[in-house]
């Protein structure tokens, strides 16, 4: 059970226990005003309706609220899925048109020929080499900085050892 539950279950307890311990004064008549006119009838008896009837009216308007929660939430999963389903087709109909398209496109390059082919086209040969040069120019300067960085490294190891030893042989002495 939840915390508020038992809390509210616990309140509700000690409200009985308290009526049952003070029945005698809950069930004594009292003069009671109700604006025109003054009537004879326990106080304590109509306050234990009085919360009662919240109890209740709370109660229900609880399952109220829960119970339109669970619809709406159902209702919104309904939609959910059509519209997944909705995507789904509108996607698979996308990949249709897309193979479609590309079919057709490499029907074209078929129907020109083999003498516009990427191995004949001299612009295309030169961007290439272009991007090989630059590639390893980049790659040999990432060898050439991590070369740089592991050399600093081990030139640090090395001086905390050289350190290491003389701090052991002053705590030795």
């Amino acid at each position: 059970m939840k915390l508020r539950t038992v809390f509210l279950l616990l309140v509700l307890g000690v409200i009985a226990a308290f009526s049952a311990l003070n029945w005698s004064a809950f069930i004594t008549p009292t003069t009671l005003s109700l604006g025109l006119a003054e009537v004879q009838a326990p106080l304590g008896v109509i306050m234990l309706g009085v919360v009662g009837f919240l109890t209740a009216f709370f109660l229900v308007f609880v399952v109220y609220v829960q119970a339109s929660a669970l619809f709406d939430s159902r209702r919104h999963a309904q939609e959910l899925q059509v519209n997944r389903e909705l995507a789904d087709k509108a996607e698979a109909s996308r990949f249709t048109e897309l193979r479609s398209f590309l079919e057709a496109e490499l029907q074209k390059l078929a129907g020109r020929g083999t003498g516009s082919t990427v191995a004949s086209n001299p612009a295309i040969l030169a961007r290439l080499d272009q991007l090989e040069e630059k590639l390893l120019t980049a790659v040999e300067q990432s060898g050439n900085s991590l070369a740089a960085c592991i050399g600093e490294l081990e030139d640090r190891l090395e001086r905390k050892e050289e350190q290491l030893p003389s701090q052991g042989q002053r705590s030795a002495s």
